[in-house]
């Protein structure tokens, strides 16, 4: 089944009432989503716990495979965690330091979480690095930055605070040819932009449903490289990545042969189904078509915003650029809520307001929203 990112339009309740443009921040629920919501709810209403053995279980192998398939990983390659925070602290708790290698290189364009997870180990050495323009990075930074000393690059595939997208086969390159493990925050990449994470060589690459894939909060999705797996002994762990579970026995923990290894306890039930609802309808339109379709309308809303005299904090090279515009403002706050009493839903960073239009939206939505922004100067 196919589906057309206008025709796509119909699932997402919220555009009947609404001008949704927020989606970098969440994206829109569907009524496919919601389907499977009801499906979960009805069975735990009449089955109980007697659901995990006869659907539960399968649904997460469901899911699994259908977001490897998604991000182009092999199979064996995913584990579902509970965020993205869970996921980097699996990780670096399954990376043990080596000698004077201790040092992780991110930039200050990074979300903060990247940086948490190592700022919080006092036998790390956190470096972050500076943005030359304070939109994107060189990749020659990470080359100068990255050593032998270097035991993880860690960084975003597309900035959150500039929609900026970076080159990541590069960044791997760059990583491994000092020895390092390359991990890659996926959230704002993953639904927005084409992507074949065995293609690019990353080591670890983190998303979820969260945003541009329409699942909702309360799951993440860890890529684990499978030729590194059988090194990695998570020091943080649950019944869910024991291989011998099912054996209930404490005195002994077998992990996963796979990258199921890296998942702890109980995940969120009702998220893995709107999450599989949200993964649905993103392969009905096709990666692709949605990635042409976002392009558009990102390039008709910075010609837009150029019109209407705004400035902008984003990409210039359209190649490196993704669906999360940047606008400066003098008041971020007063505008986003001057836009909501208008049933415009966008989002504020430091100086700017953030704009974020998906593949259901459309150029109607967009000059709405450039006409009503102009009515606010702040």
């Amino acid at each position: 089944m196919s589906l057309s990112p206008r025709e796509s339009r119909v699932e997402f309740p919220i555009l009947r009432t609404h001008t949704y443009l927020n989606s970098c921040s969440l994206g829109a629920l569907s009524h496919r989503a919601e389907m499977y919501l009801d499906e979960f709810l009805g069975l735990w209403h009449t089955m109980g716990a007697s659901a995990w053995y006869e659907h539960w279980m399968d649904k997460l192998a469901v899911l699994r495979g259908q977001v490897e398939a998604f991000l182009g990983g092999p199979r064996g390659s995913l584990a579902l965690v509970p965020s993205t925070s869970a996921a980097l602290s699996t990780v670096a708790e399954s990376v043990q330091l080596k000698g004077d290698r201790n040092r992780v290189i991110c930039s200050e364009l990074d979300f903060p979480t990247l940086g948490y997870q190592w700022a919080v180990k006092p036998d790390v050495e956190v470096v972050v690095l500076p943005s030359n323009d304070g939109i994107g990075m060189d990749p020659d930074q990470f080359a100068e930055a990255v050593d032998e000393r270097t035991l993880f690059l860690a960084t975003s595939h597309v900035f959150f605070t500039t929609g900026f997208v970076q080159d990541l086969r590069t960044i791997a390159d760059i990583a491994h040819a000092a020895g390092a493990y390359c991990l890659i925050d996926g959230y704002q990449g993953a639904g927005q932009i084409p992507l074949s994470v065995a293609e690019t060589g990353v080591d670890f690459y983190t998303t979820g449903p969260l945003k541009w894939l329409c699942g909702g909060p309360g799951l993440s999705y860890l890529f684990v490289r499978p030729e590194i797996i059988p090194e990695l002994y998570p020091r943080i762990t649950g019944w869910f990545g024991a291989a011998n579970a099912f054996d209930f026995d404490i005195r002994e923990f077998r992990p996963h042969g796979d990258a199921r290894r890296f998942e702890m306890g109980t995940p969120a039930l009702h998220t893995v189904h709107t999450a599989l609802g949200g993964q649905e309808i993103i392969d009905e339109v096709g990666i692709e078509a949605i990635a042409r379709r976002n392009r558009e309308l990102t390039n008709f809303l910075v010609e837009g915003c150029a019109d209407a005299g705004f400035s902008l904090t984003t990409p210039s090279d359209p190649t490196r650029r993704s669906a999360i515009v940047m606008i400066k403002h003098p008041d971020p706050p007063g505008a986003v809520a001057h836009l909501a009493n208008s049933g415009i839903i966008v989002d504020h960073r430091p100086g700017h307001v953030r704009v974020s239009p998906h593949f259901y939206n459309n150029e109607e939505e967009i000059a709405f929203l450039l006409g009503s922004l102009k009515g606010f100067p702040g």
